[in-house]
């Protein structure tokens, strides 16, 4: 194995782009470290020690943001704002017609699409940031810290403008470092710079199991979650990996004295069709009722029960609700993003059959058929595996297990995608594979 990697390095381009990337990567390690202007940095510093971090309505965003966010710096936001912007143009796409029509110019109707959702970033990081300063400036951020009020010591307009200013430059060069990845680097630059944030939190995680456990002095609740870890990562691996193949069959055509087509291939139908999509979604349709109730009578009963059943992920409603949201979103995901009718068709248009599956109309109710059948332990799947730091909560009496379901799927996803990206890449060089060396 280490000769994979001397290899890799052997060759001047590919080197180059893992150079690059590299080096995008530690730059925005660092920016993820410098705080905003108007924060009291030792007194965040004290709050997080005494662990007293929000876990609800911007839980989410502080994992993919490496705890960033907590911490108050000048990418705290991370890569959010581009994740939901991405998902609602993709969604929009579907029922815009036109947004479908620029999805069908090719390059030219992508590369507006992209523009539209660097819009939709920015206005979406300004929301996003307006909402965690002032959640800093009401100590909101850390609940159970006694000096949460004094993080922030300015609240005027004027201290509030400039640090929502700080977050939402912030994330727009964030994007921009996503995007030089894409081109410059090894590509895959936003999932990237996704990793590098779950990544980053493991070793301090890890650790701090470690000298809170009781067992051999911490090192059996160590090795126990290494294990636990071990095994979700196979879990996801194999779920990742698998899929239906779906057999078609192109019949012949002669054209002029040549003979065309008459090839088999498969469909590939994931059983994981969504990927984390539907994580993604049910977090934040759950969020949006605290997020409304923000700044209210936080005497009333609906607020009241918003912070007793929703805001907190350990409660039976926000367990049940979670877990249904994800399956509802991952079957909805997957109807849009795959048409079984629009596949049905261009299969028809070249040729191409599923044996003892007539063309046209049946192969399409074919499809929708063995879809909705794996979509089925997919969804379970996501929404179970998406509950796993709710057990550790319980197991490990903390909320610092690095395990989490999200950033386990978000993590291996990336890996896969980033070795096939490295091995194509040297494929194309030296015509051999990067796993079979």
């Amino acid at each position: 194995m280490p000769t994979v990697f001397v290899r890799v390095f052997q060759e001047p381009g590919l080197r180059k782009k893992i150079l690059c990337t590299l080096g995008i990567l530690l730059l925005y390690r660092l920016g993820q470290n410098v705080p905003v202007p108007g924060v009291n940095y030792r007194y965040v510093t004290q709050c997080i020690k005494a662990g007293g971090g929000n876990g609800g309505l911007f839980g989410l965003i502080n994992t993919f943001s490496g705890g960033a966010l907590l911490e108050l710096t000048v990418f705290a936001l991370g890569i959010t704002p581009y994740i939901t912007a991405s998902i609602i143009l993709q969604l929009l796409t579907v029922v815009v017609p036109r947004l479908e029509a620029l999805k069908k110019e090719g390059q030219a109707g992508t590369a507006k699409i992209t523009q539209y959702t660097r819009y939709l970033t920015l206005g979406l990081a300004v929301l996003q940031g307006a909402a965690v300063v002032a959640k800093a400036q009401s100590g909101g951020l850390f609940p159970t810290c006694q000096v949460r009020d004094r993080i922030v010591p300015d609240t005027s307009v004027f201290q509030t403008s400039v640090m929502v200013i700080t977050m939402t430059a912030g994330t727009a060069v964030v994007m921009w470092l996503g995007e030089l990845i894409t081109d410059r680097g090894i590509g895959n630059g936003m999932s990237l710079l996704m990793f590098t944030s779950l990544a980053a939190a493991f070793p301090a995680n890890l650790w701090g199991i470690k000298k809170s456990g009781k067992i051999l002095g911490g090192w059996g609740e160590f090795a126990l979650v290494i294990a636990v870890g071990l095994c979700l990562v196979c879990l996801v691996v194999f779920v990742e990996q698998a899929q239906r193949r779906i057999p078609v069959q192109y019949a012949k055509r002669m054209i002029g004295r040549r003979s065309y087509g008459g090839t088999s291939t498969y469909i590939p139908l994931k059983v994981n069709q969504a990927g984390v999509i539907p994580v993604i979604f049910a977090s934040s349709v759950l969020s949006i009722p605290t997020l409304i109730d923000f700044g209210g009578n936080s005497a009333s009963g609906w607020s009241r029960w918003i912070a007793t059943n929703l805001a907190r992920g350990d409660q039976p409603v926000h367990l049940t609700l979670y877990f249904l949201l994800i399956v509802a979103f991952a079957f909805f995901y997957v109807a849009i993003s795959f048409t079984p009718k629009e596949v049905a068709d261009n299969m028809k248009k070249h040729g191409g059959f599923i044996p003892g599956i007539r063309a046209g109309r049946p192969t399409a109710d074919h499809l929708g058929y063995v879809l909705n059948r794996i979509t089925w332990p997919g969804a379970l799947y996501l929404g179970l595996i998406a509950l796993v730091p709710t057990a550790a909560l319980v197991l490990f009496n903390g909320s610092n297990f690095p395990f989490g379901g999200t950033s386990i799927l978000i993590i291996v996803s990336v890996g896969l995608e980033t070795v096939k990206q490295i091995e194509s890449q040297l494929q194309q060089r030296t015509y051999e594979g990067f796993l079979l060396r």
